[in-house]
């Protein structure tokens, strides 16, 4: 079935954020001219009301995100807003007015495609910036507790760039699951961590860190890491021998190498990757799990409305900068219509 977007025509131009080359997001800029997309099999036309911004958007302004666009292209790929329009094959489309939450492409622009397989509702009474987040870092936090963290009450877990978007989301469902939290970020956002719960914040720089957290925890049984280069190996030394899993779903600060005689002399770890998108296409079910444990987590009030700082458009070039160079906490979001 095919529905028409009844209030502008299919040609209509469109602000939007356009990523001119893979030297970074110095290199991405605002345009008043862009073309509107259109729809295909299967997708949903969406009138963006807010955008997150991503690390993977760092990544993807440097070509180093396996799998992302090839510039020039518009930027963003996570949004919520209002459906307008849907192409063929949408299978029971849901109605025309209705605000989703999901991924796609060119999410820095007034309007985006969606897979309509993969939105979901803004949840009752939350806002479209509100609802940022749901199915990137609550599904990847959650993904990295649960089905590969394994965590269970009692367990000790360590979260490095605990005042991100995926990373404050961690360390609540941590705390809702039982266990004791030793947080690191750096010394300006530990009281945001600190509000969240976590029983004790360290400095992510700390020349000795993995010290610091063997001496505190005794090792720790879960490790969530986002951070790479800087932290790999703290994590690695600082996890029980055996028994300690290691998450890892980002690598904010470069690569890091792992080799079979670390594994096998050095560190006996559990490591386990994690794609977020990935597992959605390669384990929809227990995909589809995450994202109902969400909705009852959001029911329960352990999941709250997002808190997004909203930025307008123009202004997304400085705030991916911005977070390139690790000076932002929490969630930030941009507004296509301001």
């Amino acid at each position: 079935m095919e529905i028409n977007d009844q209030r502008d025509s299919a040609e209509q131009t469109m602000r939007a954020l356009v990523q001119h080359s893979h030297r970074g997001p110095k290199d991405l800029s605002h345009t008043t001219d862009r073309r509107r997309p259109t729809p295909g099999p299967g997708e949903y036309l969406i009138r963006v009301g807010a955008a997150g911004v991503n690390f993977a958007d760092v990544m993807q302004t440097r070509g180093t995100y396996a799998g992302g666009p090839r510039a020039p292209y518009v930027a963003g790929f996570e949004a919520a807003g209002e459906i307008v329009g849907a192409g063929p094959e949408v299978a029971s489309p849901l109605q025309v007015g209705s605000h989703v939450v999901g991924t796609g492409p060119g999410a820095f622009a007034q309007y985006m495609t969606m897979s309509a397989a993969e939105v979901l509702p803004v949840p009752s009474g939350w806002t479209d910036a509100e609802a940022l987040g749901l199915v990137l870092n609550w599904a990847t936090a959650l993904a990295a507790l649960k089905p590969l963290g394994e965590i269970k009450a009692g367990d000790t877990v360590l979260i490095h760039a605990a005042a991100g978007g995926v990373g404050q989301a961690a360390v609540r469902l941590a705390r809702h699951y039982g266990a004791r939290v030793v947080a690191t970020a750096s010394p300006s956002k530990h009281d945001t961590v600190e509000a969240l719960g976590a029983d004790a914040v360290l400095d992510s720089a700390h020349p000795d860190l993995a010290a610091e957290i063997t001496h505190l925890t005794g090792g720790v049984d879960l490790v969530l890491e986002s951070v790479g280069q800087a932290t790999f190996q703290v994590s690695l030394a600082v996890a029980k021998p055996f028994t300690g899993r290691v998450v890892v779903f980002g690598a904010a600060s470069g690569d890091a190498s792992l080799t079979t005689h670390d594994l096998v002399f050095v560190h006996q770890v559990q490591v386990k990757g994690l794609h977020i998108g990935a597992l959605a296409s390669a384990a929809p079910s227990l995909y589809g799990e995450l994202l109902a444990e969400i909705e009852t987590l959001i029911a329960d009030g352990v999941y709250p409305p997002g808190t997004p700082q909203v930025h307008p458009l123009a202004d997304g070039p400085a705030v991916v900068q911005e977070l390139e160079a690790g000076r932002t906490r929490g969630k930030h979001a941009l507004d296509p219509w301001r």
